[in-house]
């Protein structure tokens, strides 16, 4: 049994927390909190171990008993799950270390904080014992996830994407833009190197702009193969051995991230999340080209990437295809062959 601890319990740490409390192979130690707020009650009332980040009495008055501090919680770890804001991972790199604790870190980090950047279709036998590695971004998890079964079915000569990216998560009120589209100015984007980080050597470039709209991310896609004879049924046979990727028809109403993200909810999911990448099979495949689009559940796409790492690192489950096919099913993914 893996003891996982949670460092941070926002949009990423608490659905991760919950993810690992659904493997029958790993328990949660516990999460990490700053101070007191709505979302610490939230995991208190379901019973999971709040330990202190920072200052005790953040959390005086309160009435939620802490189960002590970090450093006690990751002293109890096998692994930790770094899910705090972007740049506090690696000032806690060190206390990991000390402590002798494996540990995942977040997209936010840069790739150079472990030298491993992980995703499960990608490098899974990369992570295999190792004592720290960096779950890629949701857009990098998004365009490695369908570029990945094309470059090894098909084979790959270029790929060229915009991304449109949301402004803000559902819960956050303090970001933008509100009534504006802003572009990345930094051409290409940093996402086409970060994809390069778990799918080395791709000829990749990306561009990116924030537009006023929390649901999801939007990819435009532009493949070229590196040799001719793939098609429409070519390229849909090496998404559908996949189960982390749902393909969405405009013919069936799904126009938008409104109805993909209305899919996720009528599912029944826990905050109705989305694992899946979205893509819609309104492609285009013509001359040694595939164009197409995909959406990404920001809130949720890593959750299963972070519970795979987590068998990788410490070396439960070898296979990657066996993780993979576990960590689905308790997430609720189906199987293809259930479709």
């Amino acid at each position: 049994m893996i003891k996982v601890g949670v460092n941070g319990y926002g949009t990423i740490g608490k659905r991760v927390a919950d993810a690992v409390a659904l493997q029958d192979d790993m328990k949660l130690v516990g999460i990490a909190k700053m101070g007191m707020d709505y979302k610490t009650r939230i995991a208190a009332s379901k019973g999971i171990p709040v330990f202190s980040a920072g200052d005790a009495k953040g959390f005086g008055g309160s009435g939620v008993s802490l189960a002590g501090t970090l450093e006690d919680m990751v002293k109890q770890c096998d692994i930790v799950v770094d899910c705090t804001p972007e740049g506090v991972g690696a000032q806690n790199k060190s206390l990991y270390e000390k402590a002798g604790c494996r540990a995942i870190f977040q997209g936010g980090e840069p790739h150079s904080l472990t030298s491993l950047s992980f995703n499960a279709y990608s490098n899974y036998a990369s992570a295999i014992g190792a004592k720290f590695a960096r779950v890629v971004s949701c857009n990098t998890t998004g365009l490695a996830r369908t570029i990945l079964p094309l470059q090894k079915d098909l084979g790959i000569a270029s790929v060229r994407a915009f991304i449109v990216r949301r402004a803000a998560d559902p819960s956050e009120t303090r970001s933008g833009p509100i009534n504006a589209i802003e572009p990345e100015r930094e051409v290409p984007s940093h996402h086409g190197e970060d994809v390069r980080t778990v799918i080395p050597d791709l000829d990749i470039e990306t561009a990116a702009a924030k537009v006023p709209t929390t649901l999801m991310h939007m990819h435009y896609v532009t493949v070229r193969f590196a040799e001719e004879g793939s098609d429409r049924d070519a390229v849909l046979e090496a998404w559908g051995r996949r189960n982390r990727i749902i393909m969405f028809s405009g013919k069936e109403g799904v126009t938008s991230t409104a109805q993909v993200m209305d899919y996720a909810r009528d599912l029944g999911r826990p905050r109705g999340d989305l694992y899946e990448i979205a893509v819609w099979d309104d492609m285009k495949v013509e001359e040694m080209e595939l164009s197409y689009f995909q959406a990404v559940h920001q809130e949720a796409d890593v959750v299963p990437e972070n519970i795979d790492a987590i068998r990788a690192m410490c070396g439960v489950e070898t296979d990657a295809d066996k993780s993979i096919a576990k960590t689905d099913k308790s997430l609720g993914i189906r199987a293809k062959k259930e479709d």
